[in-house]
């Protein structure tokens, strides 16, 4: 018997996703795949409100920060780093290896940069770039990209890259409507997809970005080499996931049968806040403050006197795997996704699993406080 997977990602994933994955394995060439996968791109630049290119790559959301900075940026260029939490961090290494000039403006983990600050830094130099992580995963907390994206359009040279791996399909994003000049994820979290394939989105203005840096000392990254295939794939550049991307063209339809990425948030947000509702009644603190906290995952801190691997190990016992702390946080809480194509049953059965691991290791003396809550807080209209 599988274990339920409730991790940040790779989340959970349904069975008509499932069996995208498991069909027969077709030629990248085969005109009935090429069909599928320019659908997949299309569909992807509208939902999204892409008015440049759309990019459906074989890699991780890692190498789509790089694929971000690479086509955006140059040698000595100025980026400032919005960071909150250890993921926002990462952007730090990539642009230093670069060669990159990076300004990182940090915060106290469960806490967020307000949009204030990220203007007053804006107007202390001309930066190239200006990166974002709409929800770091180290810590639970979404950024305001909306806000931020109005403030960007005092600094029009600047490219807005909003890292969206934890937070797109989840949490509502629009490039037209937020400003955001490239957004990017992967198709292992808020998708319902296992992991593979990167997406990103490029607008006219980074598109132009690009085209003013002319040869860029990144291969498979570079924009120009996948801009062929994804305008008709046909066209060969690397390996497409053939497999995976007919798992994405079914977690589309989901999308688009579920009213589209606006409702999908709305079933976010109650999931979400019915779960960390839970969570509080269980004893656990949460490290986002109230106000910024993801609708993807939420970061539960332990009790006084719960030893993690302990914890965790029992929880693995019966029947769930959930994420450690990173960083500082390492040891002092556990990381739970809820995202994706989730469902209540689903979380039902986690916060029972929570609810005999923490009978288990003496913290808990009544079953169903945290089920009971999530179960009223859902039944709300």
């Amino acid at each position: 018997m599988g274990k339920l997977v409730m991790i940040p990602g790779p989340t959970p994933v349904v069975d008509s996703i499932r069996v995208e994955m498991g069909r027969e394995i077709q030629a990248f060439g085969d005109p009935n795949f090429v069909k599928d996968y320019k659908e997949v791109i299309d569909e992807l630049g509208v939902m999204f409100g892409c008015n440049g290119k759309t990019f459906v790559v074989a890699g991780t959301g890692t190498l789509a920060m790089e694929m971000a900075i690479a086509n955006s940026t140059k040698k000595e260029d100025n980026v400032l780093i919005v960071s909150n939490g250890f993921f926002g961090d990462r952007f730090i290494d990539i642009c230093e290896r670069k060669g990159l000039k990076a300004d990182v403006l940090k915060a106290e983990w469960g806490k967020r940069i307000a949009v204030s600050e990220v203007e007053a830094k804006l107007k202390e130099k001309k930066y190239a770039a200006i990166t974002v992580s709409h929800v770091d995963t180290s810590t639970g907390v979404v950024a305001d990209i909306a806000g931020i994206g109005e403030v960007m359009k005092k600094f029009p040279d600047t490219i807005y890259i909003v890292d969206g791996v934890c937070s797109t399909a989840a949490h509502y994003e629009n490039l037209a409507e937020m400003n955001i000049d490239i957004l990017f994820t992967g198709t292992q979290k808020a998708f319902g997809v296992c992991p593979g394939l990167l997406m990103l989105w490029a607008n006219d203005k980074a598109m132009k970005r690009r085209a003013s840096l002319g040869t860029i000392p990144e291969f498979y990254v570079d924009f120009d080499k996948w801009i062929p295939t994804m305008d008709d794939p046909i066209k060969y550049f690397a390996t497409p996931a053939v497999n995976l991307v007919w798992a994405l063209k079914e977690s589309i339809r989901l999308i688009k049968a579920e009213g589209g990425l606006k409702p999908r948030y709305e079933r976010h947000l109650k999931n979400a806040r019915a779960v960390q509702k839970a969570l509080l009644a269980l004893g656990f603190t949460l490290l986002a403050e109230e106000g910024c906290r993801a609708v993807t995952l939420s970061n539960a801190i332990y009790p006084e006197g719960i030893v993690d691997a302990d914890f965790r190990k029992i929880i693995m016992e019966e029947g769930m795997v959930v994420a450690g702390g990173l960083g500082a946080y390492a040891g002092k809480l556990f990381r739970i996704g809820h995202m994706g194509n989730i469902t209540v049953n689903e979380m039902v059965t986690a916060l029972g699993i929570i609810e005999r691991t923490l009978m288990r290791v003496g913290k808990l003396s009544k079953p169903g406080v945290g089920v009971g809550t999530y179960l009223e807080e859902m039944g709300k209209k």
